[in-house]
């Protein structure tokens, strides 16, 4: 495997990580709504500290809506943080693809007959 395909698979594999990232960004959203819509179907008016509900009575319902409400913050920041580092790592491995790719491109180039490079015509 040649490095130019190493760097190609890496950049793929980052795209991919990317998307599941944005997934678990979005599962994270969707916990989160669903965990504030429950405690509020169940409470009409529970107390607020920010986003955290509190002075509920204990029951299942309002530790199954804590629970979706923590989850879903922290999948949402999860994926996020793991969006943007997936997405750094890929700009890193394309601009060494395209790196490699230049050099590459540089060794190619047609030679003449006494081995010196043909110099590209202006236009």
């Amino acid at each position: 495997m040649s490095f130019r395909e190493y760097l190609h698979e890496k950049a793929e594999e980052s795209r991919h990580n990317e998307t599941l990232a944005y997934l678990m960004f979005l599962a994270g959203a969707i916990f989160f709504v669903g965990g504030i819509l429950e405690t509020v179907m169940l409470y009409h008016e529970p107390g607020w500290f920010l986003f955290i509900p509190y002075s509920l009575e204990a029951s299942t319902g309002s530790f199954l809506g804590l629970m979706l409400i923590f989850c879903g913050f922290a999948l949402t920041i999860f994926g996020i943080a793991a969006g943007l580092h997936y997405a750094r790592d890929r700009g890193w491995y394309m601009q060494e693809l395209n790196k490699a790719n230049s050099v590459e491109a540089g060794l190619t180039k047609p030679r003449t007959k006494n081995g010196r490079k043909k110099k590209d015509a202006k236009a």
